[in-house]
Order: structure tokens, then sequence, then C-alpha cells
């Protein structure tokens, strides 16, 4: 059986029209189905043959709350089983402008940066594009109140699973559907090149996140293993193609490791690398993940940091930590739940 959130409006129309039904019965179905009624006969307005045909050949569900924890902060972190009893990790954030959805687009991860939780028990399988969605829906639902934004950033590299990303980022644009605007979305990746570009000539406008926290290709090897294929050189002019196809800025991710990469030099170092860039820094401290040895910077290294770099005229910020109470950070909460299990 087919899932259901994987088709798009043309698609399912096509499907009835295939079925001796109405072309029309598709727009009732998802007028239903992204409001995050998944009950078929609840879908009143269709006829008994319509109902029976999409009970026999669609699977119509989201995915179901295994666990939920809520911060101090009101971000929500919800562990969701999928059909497969796959696990997945999806979290709320509440902002002044509305909700934003943290949604997972893999059930693992195979890039093996060694301060994400996601990746430490390798890769299992992509998700549907309507898998990913089914996030969005199920935490629309659990708040009661529309998502505003976005962020492909929870477990997962976005374009390694590029195919169903893409066809993601059409169903939640669709007028039909949730209509939400590309520029309330973001894409973080580690770095793959040939994706960035890829990406690049679809003209979206969406915001692209790049995962770099370190200024040197030796020391980012050590981090993370695609600096073995791709050197910063090589993100740098694929974020410059990327930026000159889409006219978007760009963010860089830098998670701050005490006494690693937060020093005065790395600031310097990495002004000098973004220079003459429309770029935006996002800095991170970094998660306290088990068994891991990385320790977050300090407050002040962090603000020294950041002046450092707005000083060279490089634009940044410190992201405001969310949920760090209730295990948020990618893989955390997902791995903890499976060492209990």
């Amino acid at each position: 059986m087919e899932y259901i959130f994987d088709y798009s409006l043309d698609e399912l129309k096509a499907w009835f029209k295939d079925h001796g039904e109405s072309a029309f019965r598709a727009k009732q179905v998802f007028d239903y189905l992204y409001r995050g009624v998944t009950e078929i006969d609840e879908m009143k307005n269709l006829n008994t043959s319509a109902r029976e045909k999409l009970k026999e050949h669609f699977r119509v569900t989201l995915p179901k709350v295994l666990d939920q924890r809520v911060s101090k902060d009101g971000t929500v972190k919800m562990l969701m089983l999928l059909e497969d009893q796959n696990i997945i990790e999806t979290v709320i954030m509440k902002y002044h402008y509305g909700y934003s959805v943290c949604v997972s687009s893999q059930i693992g991860c195979k890039m093996g940066c060694t301060f994400c939780a996601s990746t430490k028990d390798g890769m299992v399988r992509n998700l549907s594009a309507g898998e990913i969605l089914s996030q969005v829906i199920a935490s629309s639902v659990l708040v009661g109140e529309r998502i505003s934004h976005v962020v492909l950033m929870g477990s997962g590299e976005p374009l390694d699973n590029f195919d169903q990303v893409m066809k993601f980022l059409d169903l939640i644009h669709a007028k039909e559907g949730l209509n939400l605007s590309h520029r309330n979305i973001t894409i973080s990746t580690c770095g793959l090149v040939d994706k960035i570009i890829e990406l690049a000539d679809r003209k979206l406008q969406i915001t692209l996140a790049i995962s770099l926290h370190e200024t040197t290709d030796e020391k980012r090897r050590l981090i993370m293993p695609i600096a073995n294929k791709y050197s910063i050189h090589d993100i740098l002019n694929s974020v410059k193609y990327y930026m000159s196809k889409t006219g978007r800025r760009v963010s860089f991710e830098y998670a701050l490791v005490k006494g690693s990469n937060d020093g005065e030099e790395d600031a310097i170092a990495l002004a000098k690398l973004l220079k003459g860039m429309k770029i935006h820094v996002n800095l991170i401290p970094v998660n306290t993940i088990k068994e891991m040895l990385y320790l977050p910077s300090s407050n002040e290294a962090i603000q020294r940091f950041r002046d450092t770099l707005i000083g060279h005229g490089i634009e940044a910020t410190v992201r405001r930590e969310m949920g760090s109470d209730i295990d948020a950070a990618c893989g955390q909460l997902r791995r903890s739940y499976m060492e209990n299990m």
C-alpha cells in the first residue's frame, strides 16, 4: 500500500480518475489530510465508493507520538513512531513569530560527524517526502496552530536524501496544502557540494545553512568525515554559486567547542574565510553528548568570538539554546530511548 502523504494534489487527482472517481475528490481528501484527519470514515464529503477505494490502496496515517518532552522554554521534543516501527525525532519551537518545526529527513545518518548523536548508530533509511511532511502536519495538530517555519536540521543529512527532500519542498509549498513559503524553510547541510550546486540550479528561495565548524581542512577532517571528500574551498565556491543563482543569503553554522575552535585566532580565521560574502554566521554552543568529550564554550568565549567576527565585518549571532533540558539536540532523545528499550 502507498503512503497517501507522498502524493501531490495532481497525483491524487489522476489516481481518482484512474479508479473511476471524480478528480475533485482529491481536493476534498487534501482538505481533511492537511487538517490532520486520517480516519477515512470521517471524510464525510466522500461517497462510500471513494472511501473504500482509499482504504484498499493507501496507508493514511500520521506518525504516532511515542514520547513527548516539554522544556521549560516551551520547546517540545517528540519521538515519533513510523508504521515500520522505526523512530524519528521532531522538535517544535515557539518564537514570537509563531511555531517553527525542526524535522528529520533520514532515520539515522551516515555522515559520521563526531559531535552529533544522530550518526552514532549509523544510517537506517531515507524518509519519504510524505514522511517528512507528516511531521509538520502532526506538529500542527499537536499545538493547534499553523506552523510558520520549517527547518530540515533534525536527524539525517537532507541533501543526501535529495529527491525526496525536493518533493517535500513541492508538497509543503503547494497552495492546496500547507502553502508554506520557501522563504520560511531552511535546509542544513554538512557540505555536499554537488548537491548544493544542483539545489542552486533549481533557484528555490529557501535558506541554505552550511555546517562548517572549523576553519581548516585538517581540523575539519577530524570531526566531519565529509571533509575528506569536499574541501572548505569547494564548499565556499558552491555557496558562491548558490548565491549567484538564487540571490539568497547563506547561513554558516559554527559549533563552539571549549578549547578547540573558540579562540580569537579561530574567529579571525573564520572572518577571513567568509570576507566579502553575503552570509550570516550562527554560533552554536556545542551540545554535551554522552560518551563524547566535547564541552561547550563559556559564555565569555562565545561573546568574544561573536564580537571578533562583527569587528571584522561578519554578521554573527549566537543561536538561542532551546530544549537543552530535554535532550533536544539531534538524535539525543532517540538514542537514549533506544538504549533503554
